[in-house]
């Protein structure tokens, strides 16, 4: 089988090939450019998807679609999203179904990027997994026997915005402390410009990114930040074994570049608060697809709705 694979970001769309083994054999991609619309995007996702095909001298036979935000998987169209102005209750799913003439399905980004780690990554050969992405935003899905989780009409749960601490600081979710705006790496560098000492030497970069290599440098100040962020990143997690008790935990995303920082804590944290189910039982990994996931991620997406593993 070798499926399109689409993935839709408000900067850029990528496009590709995948095969049945989950090798990306071509890819494209082109500026989203949202507000010039949508059918221009489309028409140029349906050209690069042509070149893709030419390159790899194969015919898709199937179309899998990521897209940021909040989309319906049940309908294929495209809910509000910020990123995306315009392109509300757009369908790509049937405009580029009818261009190739094959069935098409689309999920949310995150929800796509889980699917590819349990089919071809980290998560293979486990029933149920958790895939978590800790960059900008803390994002992820739920994988259970097999099945990708939904809820009541097919929503997306966001993982990333369950209260951990309720007098925390405000999320523009509507809650306070929730998981996201205490761990996503924005927070930790909005900690680190509050709790820094006016003379801190490093005050003109306080990214996550700098701080983890500081704190590699034995920089004390950073190496709190650091275990700030380890504590609250385990709580998270420490959560979502209790609810869910999955065999994996799959992380990933650019704070998680330094997951040897944030694991002993982590793990500490997981042990601490998950006393009535056998967390030791959810093994924690990195997450193995690389930059390739997100179109990885897109052609798993036709392959959970149309040919499930083992059918």
């Amino acid at each position: 089988m070798f499926i399109g694979a689409v993935d839709i970001g408000g900067t850029k769309i990528a496009v590709g090939i995948v095969d049945e083994d989950g090798r990306l054999l071509a890819q494209r991609q082109t500026p989203t450019a949202a507000v010039a619309g949508f059918d221009g995007a489309m028409d140029r996702v349906t050209e690069l998807l042509r070149q893709c095909g030419e390159e790899a001298n194969v015919s898709v036979q199937g179309l899998g679609i990521g897209c940021t935000g909040p989309v319906d998987p049940i309908t294929g169209r495209i809910g509000v999203v910020d990123f995306l102005p315009g392109w509300e209750d757009a369908s790509p799913v049937q405009v580029l179904g009818d261009r190739f003439g094959v069935s098409a399905a689309m999920e949310n980004d995150a929800d796509a990027a889980s699917l590819g780690e349990a089919r071809w990554g980290s998560g293979k050969g486990v029933d149920s997994l958790i895939c978590v992405t800790v960059g900008t935003g803390i994002g992820g899905g739920i994988v259970l026997q097999g099945r990708l989780f939904r809820g009541v009409d097919g929503a997306h749960p966001e993982i990333g915005h369950h209260v951990i601490e309720p007098e925390g600081p405000p999320c523009f979710c509507g809650a306070r402390g929730c998981w996201e705006i205490l761990a996503a790496g924005p927070a930790m560098a909005a900690w680190a410009e509050i709790h820094a000492p006016k003379d801190y030497a490093h005050r003109h970069d306080l990214s996550a990114r700098h701080l983890c290599a500081l704190a590699r440098q034995g920089d004390a100040f950073a190496q709190t930040a650091v275990q700030r962020e380890a504590r609250y990143l385990g709580l998270g997690i420490a959560n979502l074994v209790t609810l869910f008790t999955p065999e994996r935990i799959v992380l990933g995303g650019s704070v998680l570049q330094s997951a040897d920082l944030f694991l002993p804590t982590i793990h500490e944290t997981v042990r601490h608060n998950c006393g009535l189910v056998p967390f030791e039982k959810t093994t924690i990994a990195m997450a193995s697809l690389g930059p390739d996931t997100p179109l990885i991620g897109a052609a798993q997406v036709w392959h959970h709705r149309f040919k499930p593993q083992g059918a």
